[in-house]
């Protein structure tokens, strides 16, 4: 493509790049999906390394952020150009506002960062990118379909799935960042042993009077399959 298309992008949360906020969520990773730049995982006594680089494997790939809009193939008719305008569009028409306090949290089977409590500009923010972008997705094919359902969606997942290509949206989003892949299988010991390691390297920004603040929606992209996300811009709320 002219434009320099990529495989798949998606809208996500992002703290601002070189932010405090984002060097201690891309060193909990090892990763910078801005810079490309990686560090070595922080060392927790009770958690071989080898282990914590499989247990943080995935959101290592996908950078440090919240997810939106999940990442999506783009239609034929539009460029990469064009999905940066409808961004920015978007945009444009949203407020920033101060995230609430955010805690370390067990979510489903994996480890993150989530509110304290609820939070009306996080889902109608997170809504509107759903909405806004959907119309620059291809539709699902009927093996992305089989996966998602494999997992066990209710009803409404389903449905959700159908209409907007993810199934955790809308009345399903839950905003999170995500700090390991699934700890299913692993030993009890092990999570509550990274559940403190990951309060305490956060400590000094979840215990800040300062909110973390979301003024900006970034595009991240995976360049070719199965390759690490990367972030291509980050784009100002309300300008």
């Amino acid at each position: 493509m002219s434009d320099g298309r990529r495989h798949r992008y998606a809208a996500y949360f992002a703290p601002q790049v070189e932010s405090a906020w984002w060097e201690a969520g891309s060193r909990w990773l090892g990763r910078c999906a801005a810079s490309e730049r990686t560090w070595p995982l922080p060392a927790i006594a009770e958690v071989p390394m080898e282990l914590l680089q499989r247990l943080t494997a995935a959101p290592r790939r996908y950078g440090w952020h919240a997810t939106l809009a999940a990442p999506f193939v783009l239609r034929q008719q539009f460029g990469e150009q064009e999905l940066r305008a409808g961004m920015q569009a978007l945009c444009r028409t949203l407020e920033p506002f101060d995230m609430p306090a955010l805690e370390v949290a067990l979510l489903d089977d994996f480890l993150a960062l989530v509110p304290a409590r609820p939070n009306a500009s996080l889902r109608a923010t997170a809504d509107a990118c759903v909405t806004a972008l959907h119309a620059f997705a291809e539709p699902l094919p009927p093996s992305e379909l089989q996966r998602r359902r494999a997992a066990g969606l209710t009803p409404e997942e389903d449905a959700l799935l159908l209409r907007w290509g993810y199934p955790f949206v809308m009345d399903r989003f839950r905003f999170h960042m995500s700090l390991t892949g699934s700890l299913r299988d692993v030993e009890p010991g092990i999570v509550a042993a990274l559940q403190a390691a990951a309060r305490q390297h956060f400590a000094p920004l979840l215990a800040s009077t300062a909110p973390l603040r979301f003024e900006a929606v970034s595009l991240f992209a995976e360049p070719s399959p199965g390759t690490d996300f990367v972030c291509l811009a980050q784009m100002e709320l309300g300008r």
